[in-house]
């Protein structure tokens, strides 16, 4: 039997959200690639340190995060090594694991570490009186509501409220949830709550006003149809008032939609001008540049598409990749508009294998949005089975996830420098 090779690690980044939905942070996650659900690791120390010197040496912790906090978790010989100081300390939460011995030496060491400026974390922790000095030091405390009895939740959280300390509630499944712990005091959540649609309505998502000026220049001076596309491939809310806006001027369409280059063409540059023109005067509310579900939907399509150049061995120009990408933009459409897929996928006239991958995970497209939705959730042993259906490699895989963040990272800093 082939030996696991512990570098050989999949990447995987849960998203921690404030009181707001908006994203505070990401929880790495690691696995070794031979290894499905468990670690491989002879103990947690190891898997401590193989995850640190992995995610600074070979992922780049930049390239994974871009400028959000990275909560990893440290075991007990980690904690009181040195790697912890080659981690860049204003964007690391050390989450302290539950397997630690809260002693006077762990607490000295924490003491260290806030001086030298990171952040602590008590990771899967359980309430206790006599954590006292540990509560006065730490930043946050992580609460998994999935072991905690919810008829203690209402007193542990009163209890640790006297404490100058972040709540985090851990595996937040819904939004009855996120509310219930907003109200006893918890201020930031990690699960795939905001996925999930609270009620049924149609939600409008205005695109940033420096998105539609930028358009708008592109428009009008020597226009470049790529660098239209691009501006709407790297704003996924403009991609779908594009789709809407296709099918609201071009009445009864029979053609179907096969990607975003295609959409564009379709309504013609006239139309695409008058309407950025009227969005700007109409003017409007801004996305939230923290939203978790655009910030998942530009990274998804991004990685679909690279997925798809893997698979198929075509450009990133070819009809498939833009398939892909505006599959996976595309696929949050249902939460982002708190309705039902099917009722969104009706009314945007995409074609057939893009509707079925959507709805029903059907064709290469549904595989590889599969494939994207198993990683997002560290889903690793799915992950696996599905890439032994594909000619997608491991290699490839991670080097399309690290391609995806950077991207995806580049567009957060252009918009900050403009």
């Amino acid at each position: 039997m082939e030996q696991p090779d512990k570098k050989r690690l999949f990447i995987g980044r849960q998203p921690i959200l404030d009181c707001k939905k908006e994203l505070y942070g990401y929880e790495l996650l690691f696995r070794a690639a031979s290894d499905h659900d468990c670690a491989v690791f002879s103990d947690q120390n190891q898997a401590s340190a193989a995850v640190i010197a992995t995610a600074l040496s070979e992922f780049g912790l930049h390239e994974i995060l871009g400028d959000k906090l990275g909560f990893i978790n440290i075991a007990a010989s980690v904690l009181h090594s040195e790697m912890l100081e080659l981690l860049p300390n204003r964007q690391s939460v050390l989450e302290i694991l539950e397997t630690i011995r809260l002693d006077d030496a762990a607490r000295e060491r924490c003491l260290t570490l806030k001086a030298q400026g990171f952040m602590i974390a008590l990771d899967d922790h359980v309430y206790s009186p006599e954590h006292a000095p540990f509560y006065m030091l730490v930043d946050i405390v992580k609460v998994d509501l999935m072991t905690t009895d919810p008829q203690e939740l209402p007193r542990i959280a009163e209890e640790l409220s006297k404490y100058p300390v972040l709540l985090l509630a851990e595996r937040v499944e819904t939004v009855e949830q996120f509310e219930k712990c907003k109200k006893l005091g918890f201020r930031l959540f990690q699960g795939y709550f905001f996925e999930r649609p609270a009620v049924l309505n149609q939600r409008r998502i205005e695109p940033s006003a420096i998105t539609m000026l930028k358009l708008l220049q592109q428009l009008n001076t020597n226009w470049q149809i790529d660098e239209i596309e691009e501006t709407f491939r790297e704003n996924p809310g403009l991609t779908y008032n594009l789709l809407k806006l296709v099918n609201s001027v071009m009445t009864g369409l029979r053609e179907k939609i096969r990607n975003i280059r295609h959409a564009i063409m379709i309504l013609g540059i006239n139309h695409l001008r008058r309407w950025v023109q009227l969005a700007i005067y109409a003017g409007g509310s801004e996305n939230s540049v923290n939203s978790p579900l655009l910030e998942m939907a530009a990274v998804r399509g991004r990685l679909m598409e690279l997925l798809m150049i893997c698979q198929t061995g075509f450009s990133r120009t070819s009809e498939q990749a833009e398939a892909a990408f505006l599959t996976g933009v595309l696929s949050l459409l249902d939460a982002l508009y708190e309705t039902p897929m099917e009722n969104v996928v009706e009314n945007l006239n995409i074609s057939d294998d893009v509707t079925a991958a959507l709805l029903h995970r059907k064709g290469l497209l549904g595989t590889l949005l599969h494939l994207s939705e198993r990683l997002e959730k560290a889903d690793f042993g799915a992950v696996q089975a599905i890439l032994a259906t594909t000619n997608i490699s491991f290699e490839q895989l991670q080097a399309a996830q690290l391609d995806a963040f950077r991207w995806r990272s580049s567009i957060e800093a252009d918009g900050e420098e403009n």
